[in-house]
């Protein structure tokens, strides 16, 4: 059987109690929220792209060995308006809408002048980022909208630019263990200088209790783009507790045909180009000075979606990334591609260029006395290399661990420390995942989870309290099911052996979603309470 990517989904916001099958542990009490495209068709209108359509969270309560269930569709500006017209009117990166189809172009040349710099989507289908007690549904542009994780209702409607100077800005935020989140995001053509922006918003203070937390944000870093109107793009960055490590890639946006898209009727994501002939920069970032380490580290063109995680090591900083060799991946999630990938008979529709585990290994003492074509890597376990060139700039060549995976998560209690295992989904048949599963970098072995006719999420690994070891824990996933008379369901693993402890069965058609997040059932209290102290 296949997945329909384009059919739109059904919510569920009255909660539901799940049918557990199995023991899920007790101690496993919070929230699961996860998030990704639902609506594909809005009247006679559809979109070109999957990742443009509508944004359906769904969340999955633990609690006492049961589980509830919701799903609702976010109530963005971008749904309500599309919903009033009974068309899709406004645009994604990869469908150019417009409001009024039966202008003439000479008035959508006129209206290209509203276009020049666009006013993004709030359509945030991506994932979700905290900002201290805030929760938010996001995607890339600009807006996030904050949501409530208990109920996945629809809340105010945030814009970074009202408090720091950002166009574009990562789904994929890190935070440390005092509560703090960072993120990156991309200043383009303003005050005459494009530049990407690390910063921080800590986690809220007594004396801002109540106020939204990114009032508080303070830029780290500001890194200079070396092109003014082709700033590279990324999706992720990574972090330790001393640095942030930036991938340069040349996959670029072309501002000025992004400009000018609408009057040309053609998406802003046509408006990317990647330039395999150019070298990929890796920006090695003190966290402490917020400057750049004196060290230029590149290596070849590459394109990088999501990082694994980073971590120091003996003067070195190793870091982990899923790596293409082109941009094709994107391309693959065209709806008529996807469709047509689904027609019998016809293989699957791949990425050209298949998605590889890498390991980079970036030396940190002084090159002073190091011979131009010297390794600088002096770690033993692993391949990964970075030579001196004459201009003194260090090539660094990666060890690739694995390949045909995608959406890589790990026990976060380890981000910015040495990792051991990573959970990811299979991206060997085709663009939605038939298998989970356990990789461990050291012994480079994989434990997978599959079933007939069914289709699994990213896997997201939930620490056991007080666990001794890396994987003392459980993998959850939410479970796209097309056999006869069963549902979709939440599938709990154990994170040592990676067999099925439970599954609950939602009684809903669950879809393939992107991104989500884990929510302890003693934050949600936590940030429950200090909200009921503020009122």
């Amino acid at each position: 059987m296949s997945y329909d990517y384009a059919k739109n989904k059904e919510e569920r916001p009255e909660p539901y109690t799940a049918d557990v099958k199995g023991n899920i542990p007790s101690w496993l009490q919070g929230t699961l929220l996860r998030n990704g495209p639902g609506i594909f068709t809005v009247g006679e209108t559809t979109y070109d792209h999957w990742f443009d359509g509508m944004a359906l969270m769904h969340s999955f309560t633990f609690k006492d060995g049961g589980v509830i269930y919701r799903s609702r569709y976010l109530r963005s500006d971008t749904y309500e308006d599309n919903m009033a017209a009974k068309r899709i009117v406004v645009s994604e990166m990869g469908t150019m809408a417009y409001p009024d189809p039966s202008k003439s172009f000479i008035t959508k040349a006129i209206n290209f002048l509203n276009h020049t710099i666009p006013d993004f989507t709030d359509n945030c289908g991506n994932n979700f980022v905290r900002y201290g007690n805030e929760y938010y549904a996001t995607s890339e542009t600009n807006y996030i909208r904050k949501i409530d994780p208990v109920t996945l209702e629809t809340l105010e409607k945030v814009n970074y630019q009202k408090y720091l100077p950002v166009n574009l800005v990562t789904s994929h935020a890190h935070y440390d263990k005092e509560g703090n989140t960072y993120n990156m995001g991309t200043t383009i053509v303003q005050m005459a200088k494009t530049k990407y922006t690390v910063f921080k918003v800590p986690a809220t203070c007594e004396k801002d209790k109540g106020s939204a937390a990114l009032k508080n944000v303070e830029i780290i870093c500001t890194l200079p783009c070396p092109s003014l109107l082709h700033p590279s793009y990324y999706h992720s960055f990574g972090m330790t507790d001393n640095y942030f490590i930036f991938i340069e890639q040349p996959l670029k946006l072309d501002i000025v045909k992004m400009a000018t898209a609408y009057m040309r009727t053609v998406n802003w994501a046509s408006c990317m180009k990647y330039c395999p002939e150019e070298n990929t920069l890796i920006h090695l970032i003190d966290r402490k000075t917020g400057k750049e380490v004196g060290t230029k580290y590149f290596t070849g063109a590459m394109v990088v979606y999501h990082h694994v995680n980073a971590f120091e090591d003996d003067g070195h900083v190793i870091f982990d990334v899923i790596a293409y060799e082109d941009n094709s991946l994107y391309d693959t999630f065209y709806l008529a591609k996807l469709k047509e990938s689904s027609t019998p008979g016809t293989p699957p529709s791949t990425p050209s260029s298949k998605p590889k585990y890498k390991r980079f290994a970036l030396p940190l003492q002084s090159d002073k006395g190091i011979d131009v074509g010297e390794d600088l890597v002096k770690i033993k376990y692993t391949t990964a290399s970075a030579v001196k060139k004459k201009d003194g700039k260090l090539h660094c060549q990666a060890q690739v661990l694995c390949e045909d995976v995608e959406v890589p998560t790990i026990n976060y209690d380890k981000n910015g420390k040495k990792h051991r295992y990573v959970f990811m989904t299979s991206a060997e048949m085709s663009a939605v995942a038939t298998k989970i599963m356990k990789f461990d970098t050291e012994t480079r072995t994989k434990i997978e989870w599959s079933e007939e006719n069914c289709w699994p999420s990213e896997a997201l690994f939930i620490p056991k309290p007080n666990g001794e070891e890396e994987d003392d824990g459980v993998v959850l996933t939410s479970v796209i099911n097309s056999n006869a008379g069963q549902s979709g369901f939440i599938l709990v693993l154990d994170g040592k052996s990676f067999t099925e402890v439970a599954r609950a069965y939602v009684n809903a058609e669950l879809h393939m979603d992107m991104h989500g997040y884990f929510i302890p059932q003693e934050t949600l209290d936590s940030g429950a309470a200090e909200e009921q102290a503020h009122l």
